[in-house]
């Protein structure tokens, strides 16, 4: 195990009816002007937005609204909310809605604040944030681990139209609260639910692999939060509003992404960055791009360490050891989750989400533009990032 320091502030609201809480949270933690942040029009169509709203008014909060975040969040959004928060006097974010939405909040919440182009911090000009207004959160999604992560991912869109998804990262993004009440989560469609566990077994499977030896203990946690998913994510297909299910998968997005599954070994994150192109090309949620690739890039990964992979399918996916051939269990443990994937709707090649071989090429020199490292398990290069993506053709 490597040297490692960990440090996850975040205050945790955890139940039933807990939106109802939002206005004493804000007013804890020093908010006296908000800036709402959403998505769609489902905040508003389910009450949500109004209830917030109340609870708010009820402790003195004046608040301002943003709606219209996207899934994969453009700048064009968020320059518009720093432009607001600013003009407002905005002293704190609430983002209501899954990733995208808590990601375009954090930009907004340190870009408020930045002289220079918030998007210095995504492409490289700047390291990491380390001043941003507070920003709470209240979750609607349980997929990507946003409501206590370090992380916000965002979509620049160049004024000749390419798009660049990339990520910034710094311990103040961290909200300083998170409100997350599972019943917020019966009316997701099928779709969103699925690529939603996907996402979290990606998050545990990116630090799963790892050359870090001696990592017993997160290998543990990260096996039952992948274990948890594949129990319940099929119980909560079948049973929507089962609160259970659903509290136990919200939380396990918490746990796969706020770092205490991560310290002190060495994660891959390939996977992720390989991702991005998928979903800012053919519009499929990160979840689904994740079922496609996460097998493609296990297949091509598994030779590195073939005893990891044969560890990851005995101890995740139930399969036999076979000690004589171990490459015949791990390859049964990439098929597993293959199937699991493909079980709860998920696609499983990039001809399904309308891909072709011709753009593949295209796709792993997009995804190095002005990033030029990724991967760790695997180190990818163009060539290996193209390699795996005809995997997943």
């Amino acid at each position: 195990m490597e040297n490692f320091t960990f440090y996850s502030p975040t205050y945790f609201v955890f139940g039933k009816g807990t939106e109802n809480e939002a206005g004493q949270y804000v007013k804890k933690y020093g908010g006296h002007k908000v800036l709402i942040h959403y998505g769609g029009g489902s905040v508003k169509r389910s009450g949500l937005l109004d209830r917030v709203k109340a609870s708010l008014d009820a402790a003195g909060i004046a608040h301002v609204e943003l709606g219209g975040v996207q899934p994969n969040p453009k700048s064009t959004l968020v320059y518009e909310g720093i432009e607001l928060a600013r003009k407002e006097n905005v002293d704190f974010l609430l983002p209501i809605g899954g990733g995208s939405v808590i990601d375009s909040a954090k930009a907004i919440a340190f870009g408020a604040l930045y002289d220079g182009d918030f998007w210095d911090f995504y492409c490289g000009k700047q390291g990491t944030v380390t001043k941003a207004l507070p920003v709470g959160a209240i979750t609607t999604l349980a997929a990507s681990g946003s409501e206590s992560s370090t992380d916000s991912v965002v979509t620049y869109v160049a004024e000749d139209g390419k798009q660049y998804k990339r990520c910034a990262d710094g311990d103040i993004l961290r909200p300083v609260f998170a409100i997350m009440n599972p019943e917020l989560l019966f009316t997701l469609p099928p779709y969103q639910t699925a690529s939603g566990i996907t996402d979290i077994i990606s998050h545990c499977i990116e630090r799963y692999f790892t050359k870090t030896p001696e990592v017993e203990i997160t290998d543990r946690m990260l096996e039952a939060v992948i274990l948890t998913m594949l129990k319940e994510g099929k119980r909560v297909m079948a049973e929507p509003d089962n609160y259970a299910a659903r509290a136990n998968i919200m939380w396990a997005a918490t746990v796969a992404m706020n770092g205490i599954t991560g310290v002190g070994r060495a994660a891959d994150w390939g996977t992720h960055h390989m991702e991005n192109e998928l979903s800012t090309s053919y519009g499929c949620s990160h979840g689904a791009g994740l079922a496609i690739l996460t097998p493609a890039w296990m297949t091509y990964a598994m030779n590195v360490d073939v005893m990891r992979f044969a560890q990851f399918a005995t101890r995740v996916c139930g399969c036999q050891m076979n000690f004589a051939h171990p490459e015949v269990t791990a390859k049964e443990g990439i098929e597993f989750m293959r199937s699991f994937f493909k079980s709860i709707g998920m696609p499983s090649s990039i001809s399904e989400i309308g891909g072709k071989d011709e753009d593949l090429a295209g796709l792993a020199e997009n995804m190095f533009h002005g990033a030029p490292n990724h991967g760790n398990f695997v180190k990818l290069t163009p060539q290996i990032a193209e390699e795996i993506y005809r995997l997943a053709l």
